[in-house]
């Protein structure tokens, strides 16, 4: 009997008030996560992605001013030569670094004036400009995926030796679940994806992974005590609410430290913290509400049930 924990199905139905029935529910969880999915996916092959300059290519300046300045002061500046883009400060926001389209001489002149006259005075001589081309975003595309690949089957390999091969395809399949919804939505309501937005989505596979590990772990202790007669979907069950607490509570923690960093942390980061609440939301909805779910699935159909449609028994 593990220390800290309800070692019955019954006293964990009676510690949770809030208690109900999730994995008898799953076929509920798995429509909610095709309503929201489907009209992403649709999305992606109608519309595509909104990306950026680090995808399509674009200009890059970097300028450096004698004054501290804001995001919003360039931003607007940008907007009022009919420019769009994202700035990002440094060196005590006296030091800005602006990606915008792919500029002509006469647009970029206007733009340099348009700043120096909105926003402030700026270092002539240390001004630098670099153009990106359309191969660079290829490149960074061609590797995102050949990271989230290995990342895929050295997760795939880690979780199989750890626990079972039916284990690693759920995780993987909850996994994709958050990878899916997050580039749906994104697609959906055409936000603008940078190279930020690949490190979110490999920072949410490792989050949502670890939040499923915790789980599968339960799940496999308790496997390992079942008695005769005893029902895997009620094992499963007592497993999920045994670390929901814990679940929760690290859920909310990293959604508030994600909340202020997207309110407070200016445009340079908004559409990567805006990913990870996306995302870190979704991984912990897979991982008590998919992840298990699929485990049941799979383990009910590899051992088929008794006649008059029993529950699968240890």
């Amino acid at each position: 009997m593990q220390t800290g924990h309800p070692a019955t199905y019954d006293e964990v139905k009676k510690i949770h008030p809030l208690y109900f029935n999730v994995v008898k529910k799953r076929y509920w969880w798995f429509a909610i996560s095709l309503l929201i999915i489907i009209p992403g996916v649709i999305s992606l092959f109608m519309q595509g992605l909104n990306l950026g300059i680090d995808f399509k290519g674009g200009t890059m300046i970097d300028m450096t001013f004698k004054k501290a300045v804001t995001q919003t002061a360039i931003t607007d500046t940008m907007k009022s030569v009919g420019l769009e883009g994202s700035v990002q400060l440094s060196n005590g926001d006296t030091a800005a670094l602006i990606r915008t389209e792919a500029l002509e001489e006469s647009k970029r002149n206007e733009l340099l004036a348009a700043v120096e006259t909105k926003v402030g005075e700026y270092d002539k001589t240390s001004l630098k400009e670099d153009k990106v081309g359309p191969a660079m975003g290829q490149e960074l595309t061609r590797n995102a995926i050949y990271a989230l690949i290995i990342a895929m089957g050295l997760m795939i390999a880690y979780i199989t030796i750890r626990f079972q091969f039916v284990f690693a395809i759920s995780g993987i399949v909850a996994l994709l679940h958050d990878v899916f919804l997050v580039i749906g939505l994104f697609s959906l309501f055409q936000w603008e994806i940078d190279s930020s937005f690949v490190a979110a989505i490999l920072t949410i596979f490792g989050y949502s992974i670890n939040d499923t590990v915790i789980i599968f772990d339960r799940i496999r202790e308790n496997e390992a005590k079942m008695k005769r007669g005893e029902i895997y979907e009620e094992m499963v069950d007592k497993s999920i609410w045994q670390t929901m607490r814990r679940s929760i509570n690290t859920v909310v923690t990293v959604l508030i430290s994600l909340l202020s960093v997207f309110i407070l942390g200016g445009e340079s980061t908004r559409m990567f913290s805006l990913a990870m609440l996306i995302g870190v939301f979704s991984g912990a909805y897979s991982s008590i509400f998919n992840a298990s779910q699929i485990l049941v699935e799979i383990k009910t159909r590899m051992k088929k049930p008794r006649k008059g449609g029993k529950p699968v028994r240890a």
